[in-house]
């Protein structure tokens, strides 16, 4: 005989909501973009400029990438929401997305989006 028990019944009860589906489908994107050391790399160098964005230009030589392996996984990024760009002439511009980054950290840390 099988039984079932809620949350007060077992364990300690819950002291907030746990993620929605459509929550946790969002972030599982992040987390997968999040999931290469070359995405983590190219996030840290973005992070580390003094302006907050960087060039595509100044992307390949501290990463020892080609170009298209770089736009290749800066399409991921954007595509995840963790990074925007912008044109300016010949050249793409990107930056970080902050609240996609706090998002990422408060569930990482409480279990919880704030």
């Amino acid at each position: 005989m099988t039984s079932s028990c809620s949350p007060t019944d077992c364990g300690t009860p819950l002291v907030r909501e746990p993620l929605g589906g459509d929550e946790a489908e969002g972030l599982a994107k992040v987390f997968k973009a999040l999931g290469d050391p070359n995405r983590l790399r190219l996030l840290s160098v973005i992070a580390s400029h003094e302006s907050g964005e960087v060039c595509v230009c100044d992307l390949s030589e501290p990463l020892e990438l080609s170009q298209s392996t770089i736009s290749h996984h800066l399409k991921v990024l954007r595509e995840a929401g963790l990074v925007t760009s912008e044109r300016r002439g010949t050249w793409v511009h990107y930056s970080l997305v902050p609240e996609v980054l706090d998002r990422v950290a408060s569930v990482t840390a409480t279990g919880q989006l704030v």
